[in-house]
């Protein structure tokens, strides 16, 4: 992926938000609190005295290992799976560690054996294995995000953030598969013309595709939806160093 690729990418996470790592920051001190009471509840015990974790922004390496244990020991426990595997991807998501967001694949991957029709599981772990494909190059997480994300779709079908998140599985796989992006992106127009997030990388995607004309016409359209999109200036510049010298 080109640097320029990756910088668009990131304009787009502040615009709208995408999956995964993509959304680092959309967990908030209350979520982090959320985990920590999970790891306190698993525990059964009381809360640490003093000294323990950081109520701003830091979980603890003990506080960390000790939730995922406990899911790890009770692998048939629906909740334990679920609650864990989603607060430790959040977690991993916040800190950009994709290790962490791997153990949280295992433990959400057991949640939906348990229960396979729970849908904030089948979206967790299509975004966890977005993430993973994403900061991997892995094709194979891609394609696994994908059946995750069509499994939310058919519970859902009406959610243009999938739908989009989907397309991208596409547009970053090795080698990609604008066809099938470009499908995807439209599929989410289609629920939301107004989709910041979709209109800037169907931009991109057409003029990969060396669809100039076609590429100007949704630039227009996120312009007219917010002329303040940050990523604006830079989709502007890739379009005009697409096209011939006039």
């Amino acid at each position: 992926m080109s640097a320029k690729t990756v910088w668009i990418i990131l304009i787009a996470v502040l615009a709208g938000g995408a999956a995964g790592f993509i959304l680092a920051n959309s967990i908030n001190r209350s979520e982090l609190s959320n985990l920590r009471t999970e790891n306190e509840r698993l525990k059964s015990t009381a809360p640490p005295t003093g000294g323990t974790g950081d109520a701003k922004n830091d979980l603890t390496a003990e506080e960390i290992s000790s939730t995922i244990a406990r899911a790890d020991d009770n692998p048939g426990d629906f909740d334990t799976q679920r609650n864990v595997g989603v607060a430790i991807y959040r977690y991993g998501a916040m800190k950009q560690d994709e290790k962490l967001v791997e153990q949280a694949v295992k433990i959400l991957e057991r949640a939906t054996k348990l229960r396979p029709d729970d849908y904030d599981v089948i979206l967790s772990l299509g975004n966890a294995y977005f993430d993973v494909g994403y900061f991997s190059k892995d094709n194979e997480a891609l394609s696994n995000a994908r059946t995750f994300y069509g499994k939310a779709l058919a519970a859902k079908p009406d959610n243009p953030d999938v739908m989009t998140d989907l397309g991208l599985t596409y547009f970053l796989q090795t080698p990609p598969d604008y066809d099938n992006a470009l499908s995807e992106f439209q599929k989410s127009l289609a629920k939301n013309p107004k989709h910041e997030k979709t209109l800037q990388f169907i931009v991109q995607t057409l003029i990969k595709q060396n669809k100039s004309s076609e590429a100007s016409e949704y630039l227009e359209r996120l312009r007219t939806v917010n002329p303040k999109n940050q990523s604006i200036g830079e989709l502007t510049s890739m379009l005009s160093s697409s096209q011939p010298a006039g």
